[in-house]
């Protein structure tokens, strides 16, 4: 064979590989992607199972919803058993198991992966009880009659919505803020400039009004 016919054999069945490769690295979506609606089926399909699962939760306890899914994915999976043995056995066909490429899968997760996993959500909590400590100790006062504030008005709003419904709204949200923020991105952060100056003279001026033991250092 000549060499150079072999070596463009030899490239476009390298460059078939790294696209096949490459495929699988492309079809997967970031959580960012899925929020900003970058496949409008993916999201959609993965915004309308959250909702429905929510307001299952809404109008039903834990244990029944669950229960509920579960016995939604058995009945799939049950029904398509029979299906495909029924098919394989008035076609006389040796297929075998319909799951058995999902069967051979491994799904154990690996040592590595849980640790890692668990040494970053250590980090986070061991920073969420540091500034827990930091502000119920009134390291910072301005800090901590912030968290007062917000804690007085979450007083409000737990005594509207329950918990299942601010999850509900939380979820629309999610959904729906990123694509219309990203649309009017300039607007938006005029107006976010406009309150965040506004809140920082008001904190400013307030702090000034505090006794001198109790202002925040100006070395933080």
């Amino acid at each position: 064979m000549d060499p150079m016919n072999q070596s463009a054999q030899i490239s476009s069945s390298q460059g078939l590989a790294d696209g096949q490769i490459a495929a699988p690295k492309e079809s997967k979506m970031s959580v960012k992607d899925l929020i900003h609606w970058r496949d409008p089926k993916q999201s959609g399909v993965v915004f309308g199972v959250s909702l429905l699962v929510l307001l299952s939760l809404a109008a039903f306890s834990v244990i029944s919803v669950v229960s509920y899914l579960l016995l939604a994915l058995l009945c799939v999976t049950i029904t398509f058993r029979i299906y495909k043995s029924v098919v394989q056995a008035v076609q006389k066909s040796g297929d075998g198991h319909p799951f058995k490429t999902m069967m051979d899968k491994d799904v154990s997760i690996p040592p590595e992966t849980f640790r890692k996993h668990v040494d970053a959500s250590l980090t986070y909590i061991n920073r969420a009880l540091k500034q827990m400590s930091r502000l119920f100790l009134v390291e910072d006062l301005v800090d901590s009659l912030k968290l007062a504030v917000g804690m007085w008005l979450l007083t409000y709003v737990g005594a509207v919505f329950n918990g299942i419904t601010i999850l509900i709204l939380a979820d629309i949200l999610l959904f729906a803020v990123p694509p219309v923020y990203e649309k009017n991105k300039t607007q938006i952060d005029q107006y976010i400039d406009v309150v965040r100056t506004q809140v920082n003279s008001t904190m400013a001026k307030l702090q000034e009004k505090l006794p001198g033991s109790m202002k925040r250092s100006k070395t933080e």
